[in-house]
């Protein structure tokens, strides 16, 4: 992944053909973000995007003891998005709004990414952990993990995505208002039964090797076919099922003209694996 080795704040590698594996990469701040890791974050998940070589994607933390503690705090208050308001009300909060959009919308590229993604969970995953999380199409997660809604703990709402998309992602308002207005740390066990992960794993080791498993798997259909699946369940998600159906039959009647469709008939007849172009 030489095209990847620029990045910072990110390891960027390939474990299986067409699979990357992203690491948040400042596990001596237990991956805390500051601002130029969300910026970087954005430009990384843009490139998998695009990137022929990759069908899907792996995200995880560097380290053992954190995917990621959330937003550094410290930094933040230090010049950053709480360091507080100053002059004009009006001209303040316009350029605050400004910051969070930004914010907002690099994270978002995890979801935006064409690529599936899969997001291994592990030790202190606080509040961007959730924000993140919540972008990603597969979440699983190890035994220790620790998650919370942390954000009312530092007096503000979250604002860059968990209360937007964690309703949607778990279907029951109770449970995601519980976590959220307490900030209460709740455990790997407790994400399962709600519906937030898929699987819980031993340790974070088998967490990723089942992520691998998952993406080469993954990694092994029809890119047009796996592709066009994760735009249509998230439209789905976000519209009407008329709307929705109209859609796939749109999208459809451009798709379904590829070669993918063939390959995959034939190689189930023949019983071999099929193999397909690069989109």
């Amino acid at each position: 992944m030489q095209a990847y080795s620029h990045f910072k704040h990110f390891n960027v590698s390939s474990p299986s053909e067409y699979v990357a594996h992203v690491e948040i990469n400042r596990p001596q701040k237990l991956n805390a973000f500051i601002e130029d890791m969300w910026l970087e974050l954005a430009k990384v998940f843009d490139r998998l995007s695009h990137d022929p070589d990759v069908r899907a994607v792996v995200f995880s933390g560097a380290g053992d003891r954190a995917f990621t503690s959330g937003l550094d705090v410290q930094a933040a208050s230090q010049g950053g998005a709480l360091s507080g308001i100053q002059g004009d009300g009006a001209r303040a909060a316009t350029s605050m709004r400004h910051h969070i959009d930004e914010f907002q919308e690099c994270i978002t590229r995890i979801e935006k990414c064409e690529k599936p993604v899969i997001c291994v969970l592990h030790g202190i995953s606080f509040g961007l952990a959730i924000d993140m999380s919540c972008c990603a199409d597969v979440r699983i997660c190890s035994k220790d993990t620790k998650l919370a809604v942390k954000e009312v703990d530092i007096g503000i709402a979250a604002d860059i995505g968990t209360l937007s998309r964690l309703p949607k992602v778990v279907s029951n308002i109770s449970w995601v208002k519980d976590i959220s207005l307490s900030a209460r740390i709740f455990g790997a066990d407790e994400a399962l039964a709600a519906g937030f992960v898929s699987h819980v794993y031993g340790s974070k080791a088998e967490s990723i090797a089942a992520a691998v498993s998952w993406a080469s798997l993954v990694a092994s259909k029809s890119p047009v076919a796996v592709q066009g699946t994760k735009e249509l369940i998230n439209h789905a998600r976000d519209h009407s099922v008329a709307d929705s159906l109209r859609y796939t039959a749109i999208w459809n009647s451009a798709m379904l003209q590829t070669e993918d469709v063939k390959s995959a008939l034939l190689s189930g007849m023949n019983k071999t694996k099929p193999r397909f172009a690069k989109l």
